[in-house]
């Protein structure tokens, strides 16, 4: 546009003076230029809710099912001919499917999403999808019925099952996980714990939102876009243990390197592996660390937190895709991507199923056509505050290239000292935070 109007303009007024010729070719320039970088911007449509441009839901839609009319939702709730008691697992799912945090689905993938999602990586439309989101239940009684979904005394929504089959669970694991042991937790769980069939279908909402199920500080895509600030880049960070030290230290940097942002912090708060903490006392731990003056000090405005309920399944690269969706739909324009993400390791050998950088990689691949730049860093370690390092940390190259003295205190270690009441240094992790894991002792890991 900047090429061309200018050219335009020389066809249709020719004789104009060379001055003002120059000052209006100037004049459309700067519009050309305007035009270009509005396009950019995310922009949706009123009537069809359709988004494009940076910080879209994936596939363009934000998918939401709640049925708000009162009446409409006393009549979808008469018609179920069936019920269906979800685990917290299930439950997790359809609140995402029903608030739009898997958007573009609308409810349980059928048969050929599942299927094009575990041999491609796509659901049937084409959309990129990292995992399965399936429904399993023990037999094909359901199959042709409206189901009301119920969890923890709660109805959350009304299914209509329209498909209903015998998955291949060997292949599913083979490529969800990259493997087929037992092994892995996840791979135990889909052999020995998941009904036998899958059912799909669309999804209708009963209960709005996440907090009348999940409780305070779980908050929809919907609610957390409203919190986000206009013409700000957003840095979304998934995690699903406490924010120590290091951790923390990855936010302020990652706030700092991209520019005119702010950071989305959004723990996963569901279930997760044997030997994790459980969500309610990581919660707990987040609470509190949002109270410590060194926080405070170098967070400023810049975060903004949100709960998520989801259940982590532990597929490493693939849910690494998975999480870059979701945050996709909660308004995130970048995503970091840790060492090891999403990763597990044998229940027998504790060798890692997946390479350190294999989710960086993956989430690279796909950047582009997400539209959601990967943020990465190398690990952050504590080598002392000296010659300006005010929090003390640096990257681990750095720190081994000026030939610094790391200080380290392993996973292992640190659970040792919690059980034990030995010490725990403050630039490893937050005093209130060790206060909190120390008060719930063993009964707080899964």
């Amino acid at each position: 546009l900047k090429l061309i109007l200018p050219k335009l303009l020389l066809l249709v007024l020719p004789n104009l003076p060379p001055n003002i010729m120059a000052v209006l070719s100037r004049v459309v320039a700067i519009l050309a230029a305007a035009v270009v970088v509005r396009a950019a911007e995310p922009t949706c449509d009123a009537k069809t809710g359709k988004c494009q441009g940076a910080g879209q839901p994936h596939g363009g839609l934000l998918v939401d099912t709640y049925v708000s009319d009162d009446k409409a939702r006393k009549a979808l709730l008469a018609s179920a001919d069936a019920t269906l008691e979800l685990s917290q697992r299930q439950a997790c799912d359809v609140s995402l499917l029903v608030n739009g945090g898997f958007s573009p689905l609308t409810g349980f993938m059928t048969s050929a999403d599942y299927n094009s999602v575990v041999e491609n990586m796509r659901l049937s439309s084409g959309e990129l999808f990292g995992l399965p989101v399936i429904l399993d239940v023990p037999d094909l009684s359901l199959k042709g019925k409206k189901v009301k979904l119920t969890y923890d005394g709660k109805d959350l929504a009304v299914m209509e099952v329209t498909d209903a089959w015998k998955p291949d669970k060997v292949k599913e694991a083979k490529a969800s996980y990259g493997t087929t042991s037992t092994e892995h937790p996840s791979v135990t769980e889909l052999f020995s714990d998941l009904g036998k069939y899958y059912i799909g279908g669309k999804v209708q909402g009963i209960t709005k939102g996440f907090e009348a199920v999940w409780g305070t500080g779980f908050r929809t895509p919907s609610e957390v876009r409203a919190t986000l600030p206009e013409g700000k880049q957003v840095v979304a960070f998934q995690n699903r243990n406490p924010v120590h030290k290091a951790h923390f230290e990855l936010l302020v940097t990652a706030k700092n390197d991209v520019e005119n942002s702010i950071v989305l912090v959004h723990p996963t708060c569901g279930p997760t592996q044997p030997g994790d903490i459980d969500g309610k006392a990581r919660i707990q731990t987040y609470e509190v660390m949002q109270t410590e003056p060194e926080y405070k000090k170098w967070a400023g405005d810049g975060f903004r937190w949100a709960y998520l309920p989801y259940s982590m399944k532990m597929a490493g690269p693939r849910e690494a895709i998975q999480h870059m969706i979701i945050r996709k739909n909660f308004g995130a324009t970048h995503f970091i991507i840790g060492r090891d993400m999403a990763g597990t390791k044998s229940t027998l050998t504790s060798e890692d199923f997946y390479g350190a950088f294999e989710a960086q990689e993956m989430g690279k691949k796909h950047s582009a056509e997400l539209d959601v730049k990967v943020v990465d860093y190398p690990n952050m370690v504590y080598v002392g505050e000296k010659d300006g390092n005010e929090r003390g940390y640096m990257s681990d190259k750095d720190a081994k290239a000026k030939g610094l003295k790391i200080n380290k205190l392993s996973g292992t270690e640190f659970r040792k000292r919690l059980r034990s009441g030995d010490e725990i240094p403050e630039w490893f992790a937050f005093p209130k935070v060790v206060k909190v894991l120390r008060d719930g002792g063993d009964k707080i890991f899964l």
